[in-house]
């Protein structure tokens, strides 16, 4: 595209993903008329989320109950979130409406700003009753009317475990919701379950699971998605990019290219509107890290697993790494790691093959209950296959076998002995980061990248990669051991194994000679 034609380029007012329920009527225009007499002139693409979301039903009520939005940063969002608090408190009739964010000093911000609108016009700055400006209690309420005798407030409270009890909303918005836990949605929800006609807004830019809890807005976009009764009564607007998987080959053309402001254009629905160019977007990408520029500018988000794990190696992932046929040629390394429970524990093997590629696997035998076979276990396995590393990582569970092994090492005549080497300190980030990247094709891979690994499968490994979870450790993650809901060792024993070998000192002949099937 030459940068003539980049420069024309406007922002998509139709968003990937569209869902919402279909009504009668809409108060969206009167929301939007609302806020242009206030001087807030909204853009087509906030307009149309309005205008779908306040749908209503033939008894009045809204169609949509829910309302999400996901949109890339400095796009507007907090403008419709504007408009809507203005409608409900000058339109709607609606008594109280809670604004929370993760920060509050976004919560200031937006509090500042329709403060502004309503000073700005006399017809609504002469509805106000009083403003609250303390930190913390920021909020405006209205003049009692027929219609809300006790008059209307708009509150801006803090993300909590305690946001809004004590309070019965009729309108509520968890802005920021990238980053909301469980524990603040539980504590605001029900604030709407006493108001006959409520409604709810989510609001954010894509989030990382890696990064902050997004458990709910996840679960909320799965039901778009979903579709049909899941959807029923909620409304949900996400500008976003279908990029690559690490399944794609290196010339896939049926997902967009990050680098394309087509692209750009697609998921920033502002752009052209002065707030958002191409020209600003093109230096985001020549600045950003390819997963953040994803995020934060394409809506790309890393969600967490709703239908059962995977939530760090996806099943498609190894699936493609898995090969009943695979076999490590001479020497390898092995690696031990005990369960969380110590009711089991596991022997790894990694090695390569003729090919060029790294080979793990757990052998069949070498997944067992309890702790005690694993010495004797390992010390047999040094004495016939000669390894070029046998490994721990003793910070775990396994660490209190490292005296046992050790002494079953020891035991070996001289020319089969081998020292125990320990993973440990950065090492133990750098072996789960060096494991991941073998598997899970990177966003800003060549096109001829494939997967360096290749894993026989076993029932055990592969339940502890669909359940694995990452813990974050500095600014590397390991393996979260607490967190995994399987027993982790097989995964751990393997990260460890491959670490091991690919980082062996390098004085050994180079392999000769393929090995049987393990056993």
């Amino acid at each position: 595209m030459t940068a003539v034609a980049a420069e024309h380029l406007v922002g998509s007012v139709e968003p990937r993903v569209c869902v919402y329920p279909r009504a009668g009527r809409s108060a969206g225009r009167m929301a939007v008329d609302l806020a242009r007499r206030a001087g807030l002139r909204l853009d087509p693409w906030q307009c149309l989320v309005l205008e779908r979301a306040l749908g209503v039903e033939p008894d009045g009520r809204w169609s949509a109950f829910e309302a999400g939005l996901i949109v890339a940063r400095q796009n507007g969002k907090s403008a419709i979130f504007e408009a809507r608090m203005l409608a409900g408190l000058f339109l709607f009739g609606e008594e109280l409406i809670l604004y929370s964010a993760h920060e509050f000093k976004t919560a200031g911000e937006i509090f500042r700003r329709v403060l502004a609108l309503i000073d700005g016009t006399p017809d609504l700055r002469k509805r106000v009753k009083a403003v609250a400006r303390s930190k913390g209690e920021e909020g405006i309420e209205l003049l009692p009317t027929r219609q809300c005798p006790r008059g209307q407030r708009l509150r801006f409270v803090a993300r909590s475990t305690n946001s809004g009890r004590g309070f019965s909303g009729d309108c509520v918005f968890m802005d920021e919701c990238q980053n909301l836990p469980d524990a603040s949605v539980d504590a605001m929800m029900p604030t709407l379950l006493a108001r006959p006609n409520a409604q709810l807004w989510y609001g954010g830019s894509a989030p990382d699971k890696d990064l902050a809890p997004c458990e709910q807005i996840t679960r909320v976009r799965n039901r778009a998605l979903a579709g049909g009764e899941a959807a029923e009564r909620l409304a949900y607007f996400e500008w976003s990019a279908e990029l690559c998987s690490d399944l794609c080959g290196p010339d896939c053309a049926e997902h967009d290219d990050p680098a394309d402001p087509k692209v750009w254009a697609k998921t920033n629905p502002a752009l052209g509107s002065g707030r958002v160019t191409v020209e600003g977007i093109a230096k985001m990408y020549a600045s950003m890290s390819p997963r953040g520029f994803a995020r934060e500018l394409l809506s790309v988000g890393n969600y967490p697993s709703q239908t059962g794990g995977w939530d760090v190696i996806s099943e498609a992932a190894w699936g493609a790494v898995a090969d009943e046929a695979s076999a490590p040629l001479d020497p390898v390394a092995f690696a031990v790691e005990v369960a969380p429970d110590r009711q089991a524990a596991a022997i790894a093997v990694v090695g390569l093959r003729e090919d060029g590629l790294l080979h793990a696997e757990i052998p069949p035998n070498d997944y067992r209950p309890g702790t005690s076979w694993v010495p004797a276990r390992l010390a047999a396995l040094v004495k016939r296959w000669r390894p070029c590393v046998v490994a721990i990582s003793p910070a775990g569970p396994t660490g209190s076998l490292e005296p046992d092994i050790e002494d079953a090492l020891d035991d070996l005549d001289d020319d089969v002995r081998v020292k125990l080497t320990l993973v440990k300190g950065r090492d133990a980030g750098a072996a789960c980061g060096g494991l991941y990247d073998a598997i899970v094709r990177p966003p800003d891979a060549p096109q001829d990248w494939a997967p360096s690994l290749r894993v026989r499968p076993h029932p055990a490994l592969t339940a502890a990669v669909a359940g694995a979870r990452k813990r974050q450790v500095g600014d590397a993650w390991v393996w979260d051991r607490r967190g995994s809901s399987v027993d982790p060792s097989p995964l751990i024993a393997v990260t460890v194994a491959r670490w091991a070998f690919v980082t062996r000192p390098r004085e050994e002949e180079e392999p000769v000679e393929p090995w049987a099937v393990f056993g």
